[in-house]
């Protein structure tokens, strides 16, 4: 959850007072420190190549300004344009303001005396920048990392993951982000662009500690089950294969192995196995292929958990990955790891989805 005080946590369980503030930079340059904001909202789903999206309305004319982008150094031009949004929450008379992250401006239209912005996420600097020449990697994982997004984003590593060689010979011919991706799956580790702009690699993990509790039928909290079902894509063990040293193919076996997962391995789902293969040239070992298997598998999982829905009041410190408890819709004080958010930039409610651990 995002740094927010005792105050101001206090505040967000009722209706309360809230405004949004957006800056617009462009290569460092501040161009305007309060676009006006009349709407939006914040999207996030962390299934995602690129998880976060925003939309902004933002009048035509306010305060002697003209908001529709006549040029490529407009403060809503979509030129290498980034906005900063933060969430205001009124505290005693005060604002207090909360970071929700940057975003880039991907395209701006306008419509009689309203100007909508579109906005995505840091990783789309990675996603568009596809390879005008084949990239052999060379040196560790987090040197590779590092060639493939700097300079657009700053590299941040967790200290728990460990760094290896590379394998020579192997090259990616188009896709930047896929080979990021590529590189992470393998490592294993996942990515997250923080609230600063930092791209955080860091591993995969499902469990943590619950940052807020949330009641049904509690604080205009509603938790609902959000019925759907699909065998498509489902696996009950993750095969991981890679080159050993001699040239020989090497795998690492992860099977589903716990009994409350309704896709365990040798359960109702399927008696026989029903795997997910995955190849990577990165690995190197069989203890590499097994670390990838396992993390693969808990990646998966993420598709197959149990979903509900809750409808709250808005709270500008939640975010994607978080860890709620739930109490209703048969749940007590349940564990739940919030995986897509709806956030109005306007008075309003937010929306999440949230998965059972």
């Amino acid at each position: 959850m995002l740094d927010m005080s005792t105050a101001a946590l206090a505040v967000v369980q009722r209706s309360h007072t809230m405004r949004v503030r957006v800056e617009s930079w462009r290569d460092g340059e501040l161009l305007s420190d309060d676009v006006p904001v009349s709407d939006g909202s914040e999207e996030r789903d962390r299934s995602l190549a690129v998880p976060e999206r925003i939309t902004l309305s933002v009048p035509r004319r306010d305060r002697g300004t003209d908001w529709s982008p006549i040029d490529p150094d407009h403060p809503l031009a979509a030129y290498g344009q980034q906005v900063r949004v933060s969430y205001g929450v009124d505290v005693g008379g005060s604002y207090e303001w909360i970071n929700r992250g940057w975003f880039v401006v991907t395209e701006t239209a306008t419509d009689d005396d309203t100007v909508s912005v579109q906005a995505e996420g840091l990783l789309t600097l990675i996603d568009e920048a596809k390879f005008a020449a084949p990239f052999q990697p060379s040196g560790t994982l987090q040197s590779t990392v590092q060639a493939l997004v700097e300079p657009a984003l700053t590299v941040e590593v967790d200290a728990a993951l460990v760094d290896r060689s590379v394998p020579v010979g192997m090259q990616w011919d188009d896709d930047r982000l896929g080979a990021l991706h590529e590189v992470l799956d393998a490592w294993p580790a996942v990515p997250r662009v923080t609230e600063d702009g930092v791209l955080r690699i860091e591993p995969l993990t499902d469990t943590g500690t619950a940052v807020l509790s949330l009641t049904d039928g509690t604080g205009g909290t509603v938790i609902k089950w959000q019925a759907s079902s699909s065998r498509a894509g489902a696996a009950t063990v993750v095969v991981a294969r890679g080159e050993g040293s001699s040239g020989t193919q090497i795998q690492g076996v992860a099977y589903d192995t716990d009994f409350s997962s309704p896709l365990r391995s040798g359960g109702p789902f399927s008696p026989l196995p029903v795997p997910y293969f995955f190849t990577s040239p990165l690995l190197a070992t069989v203890a590499q292929c097994r670390a990838a298997a396992a993390n693969t598998l808990e990646r998966l999982r993420r598709g197959a958990g149990r979903r509900l829905t809750v409808t709250l009041l808005p709270h500008p410190g939640l975010m994607t990955g978080d860890v709620v408890a739930l109490t209703g819709a048969g749940l007590n004080a349940t564990p739940c790891m919030i995986e897509t958010l709806s956030l109005p930039y306007s008075p309003g409610e937010m929306r999440l989805t949230v998965r059972v651990l």
